[in-house]
């Protein structure tokens, strides 16, 4: 038995019983019920997820870094070195990222899956290239099934690693010049949509270098012919060894019951890669933020998930996801330190005139 199956098979949905357990006491919580909004949608999903009542105590942020064949067909306003020179940059602690991070009281895990340029061993990074980035998917696959299957495990077993040590909420985020490309061609496939509907600008191309990036997609979908029903053949034929690592950070999440949030564009990609391998993996999901990527909005409609913040992002690396820590854990603290109706000895509402709590957004199975 692989890792793999073994992830898919431990994805189990969450037990009704805990929903209701936790929306009884939000609502015996010294408040109008609802009144906190989506606050409460978070802490009734934090709980829901893992149990009990929720921490964010320990959040892990996952950077996974890799590079990508499609980069020749001239789809990216920056070269490819920039990858090597940002996975640098996260090392040293210097990327937004770092900053957010820390200022989230996050633990930054930042691993190489498959950088083309010279990334000098260092402290702090993870070296577990799958190879010196992928192969052109205008022009063939991406990736091997074997290699595709070999960087999720990588993913998960880093994620598996920090949960063992006491990781409670994981964040997902990446580094590849390219990989807006990569993430509009697996989103089209899955989502169905056409690629100039998913495709935006990523690091800020011009016109004509938005049409080639969308001409790109679209005969990287001819090519390769992905099949939408099989998230490991979409992952294959156009995905990227980062985008990889970050399904098995999903996929570990969801079978540990430990909430995973998304970022962007990219890191939602991987989670339809996720979700089409083990659907029951989309309830772990927590969408941190809308991209200024068209396809976000798609990827993210079809995980059946609405996002918290909207501030217009488009970096990656993780950063929407580190502002979403702030957000988590506020709705545990809620959930936890607030004082019940019960115990402040404060008089309920007789309900007369009192609007029933909206119930909170799941992801559609």
């Amino acid at each position: 038995m692989t890792s793999l199956h073994r992830l898919r098979e431990a994805i189990r949905p969450p037990a009704p019983e805990a929903a209701v357990e936790a929306q009884r006491h939000l609502d015996d919580l010294t408040k109008p019920p609802g009144s906190l909004g989506r606050l409460e949608e978070i802490a009734l999903r934090l709980a829901t997820i893992s149990g009990g009542a929720p921490r964010v105590d320990q959040p892990v942020v996952f950077t996974f870094a890799a590079d990508h064949g499609v980069v020749a067909e001239g789809v990216s306003a920056y070269p490819q070195v920039v990858t090597a020179q940002m996975v640098e940059n996260f090392v040293r602690g210097g990327a937004a990222i770092n900053v957010l991070a820390r200022g989230a009281g996050a633990r930054v895990v930042v691993a190489d899956f498959g950088v083309i340029g010279p990334v000098p061993r260092a402290v702090g990074l993870v070296s577990c290239p799958i190879a010196a980035g992928t192969a052109n998917i205008a022009r063939g696959p991406a990736m091997t099934v074997e290699q595709a299957t070999r960087a999720i495990e990588r993913g998960a077993a880093l994620a598996e690693e920090a949960i063992d040590a006491g990781a409670d909420l994981l964040a997902t985020g990446e580094m590849g010049i390219g990989n807006t490309t990569v993430a509009a061609a697996i989103t089209a496939a899955i989502v169905g949509a056409p690629p100039e509907a998913v495709t935006g600008r990523g690091t800020g191309i011009d016109d004509e270098g938005w049409r080639r990036k969308v001409e790109t997609v679209r005969r990287a979908l001819a090519v390769n012919r992905p099949n939408a029903a099989d998230g490991l053949d979409v992952l294959a034929r156009v995905g990227g060894f980062e985008i990889a690592g970050l399904v098995g950070v999903v996929l570990a999440g969801a079978a540990r019951r430990v909430p995973v949030v998304l970022d962007g564009f990219i890191s939602t990609a991987a989670g339809l890669i996720a979700a089409a391998l083990a659907p029951h993996a989309r309830h772990a999901l927590f969408a941190s933020h809308r991209s200024a990527e068209p396809g976000h909005a798609l990827a993210l409609a079809h995980l059946g998930l609405v996002p918290y913040l909207d501030l217009s992002l488009r970096l990656g690396e993780g950063t929407g996801a580190a502002l979403f820590i702030h957000l988590a854990r506020a709705a545990s603290l809620i959930y936890r330190e607030m004082a019940t109706f019960t115990s402040a000895g404060v008089s309920q509402s007789e309900g007369a005139s009192i609007a029933p709590a909206k119930p909170a957004l799941e992801p559609q199975s």
